[in-house]
């Protein structure tokens, strides 16, 4: 295998390698890495088909209202939208949210392939034990939203070509190191800001509940990244850390330029009468550099929480972060304590987890309002 391994704990054999499994001194090699976060999977334990912790039957007009705020869809600032009615507008907007959101359901559906891949080639017993408890995590999480989307739209949109490229990429992959920062980082740290926006400006109640619900595991998912990047990145020699690092800013580049072109979304353009071509030439037109900064300092912009994790992984470093710097100040970044955005709603989550699962008076009832 080309691979990039530092620590026993992340010590991987080729995915047809079963025999490897079946030595007897595996058995004996388990690392204690993951035993806190493997334990704490009680503690935020959900059911998606359980209306105990989520009840889809709760009401949302599409007709009137938009799953996703207005001024939240890019396309509806365009002159392209400026002959539109309000009805039209909100059509459109969940159109849209329809795209995003299956786009969504279809990364955790790339998560839960990974985390089993995971599980055929990491030796370390507890490695695996976490691999399979996050695959266990992700099959809910695919649950949840393919619900959801059933629910509100009766079936998901088409992955994208980027999207569903690079998820590709990752879950076939041999290399440990892609995968994790691949999923564990990139993917969860995209995911992570996508679900705290959701959650601040999403106007359907049940959409907030779910992604709390699913924030509850995510946080630890990224744990299980920021272990890996501990206890390997230090130990890197220069081009096991270039490789990383350019892979890294290589994905980083074609989410950030392709994840939402507009070729990507023409079947939903031509639904309203628009030229995704048109589309396209106003978006460039209105995207700038200046506004991609204004935008990703929102502690909410899926970017910024991707560029924190690359930098607080040390997968960021002078080599690269004038790329970064274009959109983000890196020293604030540097500056920022390592609590990730959505933290604090994973945390009240599992606070009304723990209550319901245990009995336990937590203080706080309510997932989400």
């Amino acid at each position: 295998m080309s691979d990039i391994t530092k620590d026993a704990a992340y010590d991987a054999v080729a995915p047809d390698d079963f025999p490897a499994m079946m030595e007897v001194e595996r058995y004996g090699k388990r690392s204690t890495a993951f035993d806190k976060i493997i334990s704490a999977t009680h503690d935020h334990f959900w059911d998606p088909l359980d209306k105990r912790y989520i009840d889809y039957d709760t009401p949302f007009d599409m007709t009137k209202e938009s799953v996703l705020p207005l001024d939240q869809i890019i396309e509806l600032q365009l002159p392209v939208a400026d002959g539109m009615s309000h009805e039209q507008k909100v059509a459109f907007a969940n159109e849209s949210s329809r795209w995003f959101i299956s786009s969504i359901l279809h990364g955790e559906a790339g998560a839960l392939a990974l985390s089993a891949s995971l599980c055929h080639i990491l030796k370390d017993p507890g490695a695996q034990e976490y691999a399979a408890n996050q695959t266990r995590e992700e099959a809910r999480h695919v649950t949840g939203f393919s619900k959801y989307v059933e629910t509100r739209w009766g079936k998901p949109a088409a992955v994208g070509d980027t999207l569903g490229n690079l998820l590709t990429e990752m879950v076939l992959a041999p290399e440990v190191y892609k995968k994790i920062v691949g999923m564990q980082m990139l993917v969860e740290g995209l995911a992570m800001g996508a679900f705290a926006s959701l959650y601040r400006y999403s106007n359907d109640p049940l959409l907030r509940h779910l992604c709390q619900l699913v924030m509850t595991d995510e946080a630890f998912h990224h744990k299980f990244g920021k272990i890996w990047a501990d206890r390997t990145v230090p130990k890197l020699n220069d081009e096991e850390r270039n490789r990383i690092e350019d892979w890294a800013a290589t994905c980083f580049q074609t989410l950030l330029f392709n994840l939402a072109v507009p070729e990507q979304k023409k079947h939903m353009y031509a639904q309203f009468g628009m030229d995704w071509k048109v589309v396209q030439e106003q978006l460039i037109a209105s995207r700038t550099d200046e506004k991609r900064r204004n935008a990703m300092r929102s502690s909410t912009s899926i970017f910024r929480v991707l560029i924190k994790t690359l930098l607080k992984g040390g997968i960021i470093t002078d080599r690269t972060k004038a790329f970064y710097a274009v959109y983000v100040d890196m020293d604030e970044l540097r500056q920022e304590g390592d609590e990730m955005i959505g933290d604090k709603i994973a945390e009240d989550g599992i606070e009304f987890l723990k209550s319901l699962n245990f009995g336990q008076k937590t203080g706080n009832h309510v997932a989400a309002e």
